[in-house]
């Protein structure tokens, strides 16, 4: 069994009342590694300025995380069959909308890896579409939520 921390970190500035909603949502991540990621809420959901466009918003971190897991599954099944990989760049992109209970959810979560290969082995159509399956089935992310994710990528070959 493993276990994960995140240390989360909010702070009101002084001159902030509080009750009033009108403060700052800026906040920070801080991992084990010695990472440290500015967050905020997302400016969709509070407005500027008190949210932070330039920090990650939890929505934003979901879709990301989902990305990469896939992409680190992808990567070792890919290498695990004898594939080059030169370079992954996925555009995820993850949709809020209300679900069947009228609560606003991270309904999709589309991954749209770039993928390049090279060496003398490329993977067909029909063996990229089993690396990105078993990729999914593997990721412990995507096992974990209820969110649909779906691959919609393109890959390029390079001999």
């Amino acid at each position: 069994m493993s276990h994960y921390t995140a240390l989360v970190e909010w702070q009101r500035a002084a001159e902030a009342r509080f009750n009033d909603n009108r403060y700052s949502r800026a906040h920070r991540w801080s991992f084990d590694g010695g990472a440290i990621v500015p967050a905020s809420s997302s400016p969709q959901v509070v407005r500027l300025p008190f949210s932070d466009a330039s920090a990650v918003d939890p929505e934003e971190a979901y879709v990301a995380a989902l990305s990469s897991c896939h992409m680190l599954w992808f990567l070792s099944l890919a290498a695990r069959d004898g594939y080059v990989v030169d370079s992954y760049r996925d555009a995820a992109e993850g949709l809020m909308a209300h679900n069947t209970a009228g609560k606003e959810v991270m309904t999709d979560v589309t991954l749209k890896p770039a993928i390049a290969f090279s060496g003398s082995k490329a993977p067909s159509d029909a063996e990229l579409a089993r690396l990105h399956h078993e990729a999914h089935e593997s990721c412990y992310l995507a096992n974990s939520v209820r969110t649909e994710i779906r691959v919609a990528g393109t890959w390029s070959h390079q001999p």
